[in-house]
């Protein structure tokens, strides 16, 4: 039912809790930023360059493509490429609040259906040391992650909070309770409470899934 255009671990362990087949089938598209282009456009424009990067998708089946960005004070920080990245990236977001954007991109190549949405969760990171730095940098973990982190990463835990209403599953790379709810209005879906699934991941209350869910009402 859905082929998956990325080659995150994360993102495949995610859209698995929609109880749904699964194939990951990763697709390679430039990713650099344009000059002068806007964060929220730019993640639309990876996300979606990426649904329609995968060919031979089988009849009835989606493509879902995502990409995530870290904005700190309107700059995008990627990837680091080198463990002196990730480090100057971690120092640089320390103590301070920046928002995390990420786009998902559904796609259903025979009818040309394309649905694009960007979820945006402001994030306020805690003051970790040098050493704590040190410590993950040399663990490898920040260097296939957006801004150099991944909320989820224990014992590190770089992140203090997260603003009201926010999603912690988008700033591990996938809102799903947003990719669920697209996806409820295309195919038929079983039914999976992902508030739940929050909880017993990462024992975060949702705050999103509940308010999903009156808009729909």
């Amino acid at each position: 039912m859905l082929l998956l255009a990325s080659a995150s671990p994360r993102r495949a362990e995610l859209i698995r809790w929609l109880g749904v087949p699964v194939v990951v089938r990763p697709a390679r598209v430039d990713e650099a930023p344009r000059p002068g282009e806007d964060p929220e456009a730019y993640v639309r424009r990876v996300a979606l360059a990426k649904a329609r990067a995968v060919e031979e998708v089988p009849p009835g089946w989606w493509v879902l493509a995502a990409d995530t960005a870290v904005v700190l004070e309107g700059r995008i920080l990627g990837k680091p490429r080198d463990p002196q990245e990730a480090t100057a990236m971690l120092r640089a977001l320390r103590g301070r609040d920046h928002t995390v954007l990420t786009a998902f991109a559904l796609r259903e190549p025979r009818q040309g259906r394309e649905h694009v949405r960007v979820v945006a969760t402001r994030v306020v990171m805690r003051s970790y040391s040098n050493e704590e730095i040190a410590a993950y940098v040399a663990s490898g973990l920040p260097l296939d992650k957006a801004g150099a982190y991944g909320i989820q990463d224990v014992p590190f835990r770089p992140v203090a909070r997260l603003e009201p209403v926010a999603c912690f599953a988008n700033v591990v790379g996938l809102p799903v309770c947003h990719v669920y709810r697209t996806l409820q209005a295309c195919l038929p879906l079983p039914q999976v409470d992902i508030a739940q699934r929050c909880r017993k991941a990462w024992d975060y209350v949702c705050s999103v899934s509940e308010r999903i869910e009156g808009n729909r009402g």
